[in-house]
């Protein structure tokens, strides 16, 4: 076996990516703090065609040069906006007909590797801050809340790594 050349891949354009159906999945950035953890988010929602981000609160947005030094140029092809607030963004989300989940520890949530998406569903997908996780408020709001199984002793995730688990089971299953 041999790994591939760059050239080798099957990169789209900056205006293919544009041009290309994106899976119905927005993710919400309710208050990360870390810039490069966001530009990392970026990187992930570029890999798997996300229609948008959505960056909350005290999250940074584009340009900056530590979200530049981790999206390597997703900035350019995935669409983002910025709201105030996280509740206000998820209100925006209901009116367009997104089912709301939130990423978190909660009383009755459901493992990720038991959740199945509705055919034909939109989904937003809300991950916190680093320290305080997901807003009660939000929690309080989302349709579901998904929590990833962790068998260690820490019982956490970087904001990123999550965003990566959860993106990657969710469109593998809307895919199908």
């Amino acid at each position: 076996m041999r790994k591939l050349l760059n050239e080798e891949l099957p990169r789209l354009s900056k205006e293919e990516f544009i041009e290309q159906k994106k899976t119905s999945v927005v993710i919400v950035l309710d208050n990360v703090r870390s810039h490069l953890n966001v530009g990392s988010v970026f990187r992930t929602a570029d890999a798997f065609l996300i229609e948008a981000i959505y960056l909350c609160g005290i999250t940074g947005t584009p340009p900056h040069r530590d979200i530049h030094k981790t999206a390597l140029g997703a900035t350019d092809t995935v669409a983002w906006k910025h709201f105030a607030t996280t509740a206000e963004a998820i209100d925006a989300l209901k009116k367009d007909g997104f089912k709301i989940i939130a990423i978190e520890q909660a009383e009755s949530a459901t493992m990720l590797d038991e959740f199945v998406p509705a055919k034909g569903e939109k989904y937003a997908v809300v991950f916190g801050n680093e320290v305080e996780g997901v807003e009660q408020e939000v929690v309080s709001i989302a349709d579901t809340v998904i929590e990833i199984p962790q068998y260690g002793t820490k019982h956490s995730l970087n904001i990123a790594v999550s965003v990566g688990v959860v993106v990657w089971d969710l469109v593998c299953k809307m895919r199908k």
